[in-house]
């Protein structure tokens, strides 16, 4: 399994709520700065977190890339979401190139969980950080981080 994992681009720092929170010009700057690390790469599916700078992330990663399929919006990638339940998620998937939007501290706490197995060494990740996980299930300590992007 290949995945990615990109954490929204620079967003507003105010909004009506957090999950309304907007990207800024240097968000979607970052994003596609990033989703040109994307563009070679077989992606089957883009999940993203229902909130809105991670809609607008998969919006324009999927433009982008001329990407096909619909972004799937799945409501366990906000910020606050525990990583075993993701990875509970993952699990159950066929795809074997995936493409995560989210945030921090989720992004960090997954890409550590993954890795290390254990939440102790979580992965800094900058706005529109893109990550890639490689591993033959998407299981806590053993997938193998490939390559890292910072936008």
């Amino acid at each position: 399994m290949n995945l990615w994992v990109l954490r929204h681009g620079q967003a507003q720092n105010r909004a009506s709520s957090d999950a309304a929170r907007e990207l800024t010009d240097r968000g979607r700057e970052e994003v596609l700065r990033s989703a040109a690390h994307l563009a070679t790469q077989p992606l089957q599916a883009i999940l993203a977190s229902p909130y809105l700078r991670a809609q607008q992330t998969a919006a324009l990663v999927r433009q982008t890339l001329g990407f096909e399929p619909n972004v799937l919006t799945v409501p366990w990638l906000t910020p606050d979401c525990e990583p075993t339940d993701v990875i509970t998620q993952l699990e159950g998937m066929s795809w074997e190139h995936l493409l995560l939007v989210s945030h921090q501290p989720l992004v960090g706490a997954l890409i550590g969980l993954l890795q290390h197995g254990h939440y102790r060494q979580p992965q800094p990740m900058d706005t529109a950080s893109l990550v890639r996980l490689q591993g033959e299930w998407p299981l806590a300590g053993l997938m193998t981080l490939g390559q890292i992007h910072h936008a």
